[in-house]
């Protein structure tokens, strides 16, 4: 599952991002609401998690920005706020939950997976395609001219990461912020390590290669059938 944090408190973002990766999910933070919103729009999830007070935009004009595209994208809200009054407003606004703050780690995650099985059923995307390579959302299965294809969970990570993105550059600082968690470069070859044996994994022993190298700017997944 694919999840958007917006959240301006960054040790309160770190935690989050740090557990919900531990269960497995692919996370991406922004801590600030217009670059949530250019983030929202511009990339797909499953679903999205904005505090509702947060600088430059806050949490309920992102929601209402949304809506107005008809997004659907379910939305959870994070809020001190928690009176009666505010949890109505919020879901009013288009908010699909509200979760008060403190919240219990737990109760996120079920919050969450609650969202998701009700975005599944109403037809949310469950599979990624591009040309002859299809990955299963759900089962976690890659596939290519119907051949499994066996990956790592961090392999699978940054193969999801590009199939969201198809035929559009995407950097190293992408990379490391998207899969990574890493806000600075660690001077290390840990992106060409991983990047090589997806490539083995994807491309070798196929007629055409999906996986492309853009020097000096990045990578890019694109089927030139």
């Amino acid at each position: 599952m694919h999840l958007l944090l917006i959240e301006d408190d960054l040790e309160a973002a770190e935690y989050l991002v740090k557990g919900l990766r531990e269960n497995g999910y692919t996370v991406e933070h922004s801590a600030e609401g217009r670059d949530g919103l250019a983030r929202a729009t511009q990339n797909r999830y499953d679903v999205i998690i904005a505090d509702r007070q947060l600088p430059c935009m806050d949490g309920l004009a992102i929601i209402g920005a949304l809506r107005q595209k008809s997004d659907q994208t379910p939305v959870l809200i994070l809020s001190a706020l928690g009176t009666v009054d505010d949890r109505v407003h919020g879901l009013k606004a288009g908010g699909d939950d509200y979760l008060t703050k403190p919240f219990a780690f737990s109760e996120l995650l079920a919050r969450i997976e609650a969202l998701n099985r009700r975005n599944s059923s109403s037809g949310a995307e469950t599979r990624l395609l591009l040309g002859d390579l299809e990955m299963d959302l759900l089962s976690r299965r890659v596939t290519r001219e119907g051949r499994n294809i066996d990956l790592t969970s961090k392999e699978f990570q940054l193969l999801e990461y590009l199939l969201r993105r198809p035929g559009q550059i995407v950097t190293r600082t992408m990379l490391l912020e998207g899969v990574w968690n890493l806000h600075f470069d660690p001077q290390t070859n840990i992106i060409d390590v991983h990047m090589s044996r997806l490539r083995n994994a994807v491309d070798k022993g196929f007629s055409r290669p999906l996986i492309h190298t853009v020097r000096g700017a990045g990578y890019v997944l694109k089927d030139e059938a």
